[in-house]
């Protein structure tokens, strides 16, 4: 195709779901609701960590950060689309489309590797609970989170790097609700098999080295469990069938996304929604309702907060805010 003669995109068309009126109002306030409750459920995972004395395990640092990265996730698009549903022609302007393709992959990429953070941290308290306080100190806890974060800006900038200087000249009509790299790739006025096979092989390195380390820690933390009948080894088991849910349930649809042969389908779609909202409502989920510790942290600062207290009681109030 001769350049000379194309005209440069500079906006692309996103399909979104349906057409129908009744779906789109009724998608409006589904996502809107789920959205709220994602962001309030991740926020208040945030605040009763960072606020409570008795939540200072590298686990609940972590948990916290993962809880952030989720916030990120359910934000960089969510909110566009939304919008979207109430409007009649599903518009992106070039660059909101690459700032969203960078902050997908930012973030997908740190959450690999922050899972396998966590992964890691069971691994070390079930393992070598002798060791644990050694290990995983806070300055080991910072190391991880900051190699998360790296990991994910590496990621995405070698992402972009075979994407942001292709040429669209139409056509600009993106098969999604959000800028997702397979199909905006595929617009480009070129071939360009070339670059969708490196954006796969550097998906698939990311996602299937990632999923083979917690793969292979959840085996030996399992391995370990099974021949120890302790009620604390039970209690650990609890915790690691809810991280296994999270693991299953995050990278099923990447891997179907970015590691299957470059070819789109229609429940691609789908799996993309899932991946950037339902996803990161797992956290609140499965984290807040099966950990007892994290309810009974939220229960104690509605006591102590949020509810009104005798003057009688407000000096032990303040002796216990003390530690």
């Amino acid at each position: 195709m001769d350049k000379s003669n194309c005209s440069v995109v500079s906006e692309f068309v996103l399909l979104g779901l349906s057409s129908s009126q009744e779906l789109q109002l009724f998608f409006f306030v589904f996502f809107s609701v789920l959205y709220v409750v994602t962001a309030l459920g991740n926020l208040l995972i945030i605040i009763t960590v960072t606020s409570d004395n008795s939540l200072r395990s590298p686990m609940y640092f972590l948990l916290g950060n993962l809880s952030f990265v989720d916030i990120c996730q359910a934000s960089f698009a969510t909110p566009k689309m939304i919008a979207d549903f109430l409007s009649e022609h599903e518009t992106i302007s070039f660059s909101t489309c690459i700032a969203q393709i960078f902050f997908v992959h930012l973030f997908t990429g740190g959450e690999m590797v922050l899972l396998v953070s966590v992964a890691y941290d069971r691994y070390v308290a079930m393992c070598k609970p002798l060791h644990y306080v050694v290990i995983m100190s806070r300055r080991t806890c910072t190391v991880l989170v900051t190699i998360s974060w790296a990991v994910g800006l590496v990621h995405t900038l070698s992402q972009l790097s075979f994407t942001v200087n292709l040429p669209f000249c139409g056509p600009s009509v993106v098969d999604s609700l959000f800028c997702d790299l397979p199909r905006v790739t595929k617009l480009a006025c070129l071939d360009s098999y070339i670059i969708e096979i490196l954006i796969a092989v550097n998906s698939g390195i990311l996602s299937l080295s990632t999923f083979s380390l917690l793969v292979s820690s959840y085996i030996i933390i399992h391995v370990t469990v099974w021949f120890n009948s302790s009620v604390a080894m039970a209690k650990a088991f609890s915790t690691l069938v809810s991280h296994i849910t999270i693991v299953m349930l995050f990278f099923g649809p990447c891997i179907f996304i970015y590691v299957s042969p470059f070819t789109t389908y229609p429940v691609d779609k789908v799996l993309a929604i899932f991946f950037i909202i339902f996803t990161p409502i797992l956290n609140p989920i499965i984290y807040t309702l099966r950990n007892r510790n994290i309810m009974a942290a939220m229960r104690e600062t509605e006591i102590h907060y949020l509810r009104p207290k005798k003057i009688s009681e407000m000096p032990l109030v303040l002796i216990h805010s003390l530690y």
